[in-house]
């Protein structure tokens, strides 16, 4: 299995979004100010939100293809190697040259909950020539992060490559509302859909019906240990997560919706989606790391 399938083929999924290197140590504690925490060693591990999806899709037989920058040094190509070893299809990851890769500063407490800090590279931030030039290659389904710049979103929102467009976010400041008017799918977790409505609303299927008044017909939204809630135009339901010992949170919804969109692009009816991503995500939590490309 390599990452340069024949095109020809087409994709399950496309993934449009970030790549980075994740840093990460583990703490005892989150230091306080003024104070240190003695934390383990430092590991590094490739990551960013749209290639652990990508990651999870390939882990589970899916062909995945990555649309993201990175600088040209070693981070870069560590990215692209590992990417290549689990399958990802990787001619649409550029290696920018004399540019840096971007970095995520995680922190992780024993009770295995991440907190995480960006230290994005805006030289590598996706462009709409970017965005525009992979959009006539054939697949199944699209996720866009939408806390990239307006400009490529609309871009891709606009040629709509693919019958599934999902929408996935970090939630930022600029985030323009409207665009969610032209997803298929939505999926975020319970902290963005109550930022994105402005009021702590305390139960997932409430924000996703909320939600779904702003104009995708579908929407997901996970809770971590309560599981997900979904709303499409067919009904409504939620989701309990089993439980399980948590070693680490950090790519769990990476790994939940990296599932989500291949079932999805096979066409398989959402609540069977989202209970197949349920257990997938609930068992990410149980090791350490946001994927297990190294």
């Amino acid at each position: 299995m390599t990452g340069e399938r024949d095109a020809a083929d087409g994709f399950d999924v496309t993934f449009v979004g970030r790549a980075n290197i994740d840093l990460t140590v583990r703490v005892p504690h989150r230091a306080g100010p003024g104070r240190t925490a003695a934390g383990s060693a430092l590991t590094t591990s490739p990551g960013g939100k749209s290639l652990n999806q990508a990651v999870a899709t390939a882990r589970l037989g899916g062909r995945a293809r990555l649309v993201a920058n990175v600088g040209a040094d070693a981070w870069g190509h560590r990215i692209r190697a590992a990417l290549t070893a689990v399958g990802v299809d990787t001619r649409h990851l550029t290696l920018i040259p004399d540019v840096t890769t971007g970095a995520a500063i995680i922190e992780v407490t024993p009770d295995g909950e991440s907190y995480i800090t960006l230290a994005p590279s805006p030289a590598t931030e996706l462009t709409t020539h970017d965005v525009q030039r992979v959009t006539t290659v054939d697949t199944r389904a699209v996720v866009v992060q939408l806390d990239l710049p307006p400009e490529p979103v609309a871009a891709l929102l606009r040629h709509r490559p693919a019958p599934t467009v999902i929408g996935n976010l970090v939630l930022h400041a600029d985030l323009d509302r409207t665009v969610l008017r032209h997803l298929d799918v939505l999926v975020v977790n319970q902290h963005e859909a109550d930022a994105i409505l402005g009021a702590a609303t305390g139960d997932p299927l409430r924000a996703a019906e909320v939600l779904q008044r702003l104009g995708p017909p579908t929407v997901v939204v996970t809770a971590g240990p309560r599981g997900a809630a979904y709303t499409h135009p067919h009904g409504s339901g939620t989701v309990p997560a089993p439980t399980v010992p948590v070693v680490d949170t950090t790519g769990a919804g990476d790994a939940f919706l990296g599932s989500l969109a291949l079932d999805l692009a096979r066409g398989t009816p959402l609540p069977e989606a989202v209970r197949g991503a349920v257990q997938v995500g609930s068992r990410a939590v149980a090791h350490s790391g946001a994927n297990t490309a190294s």
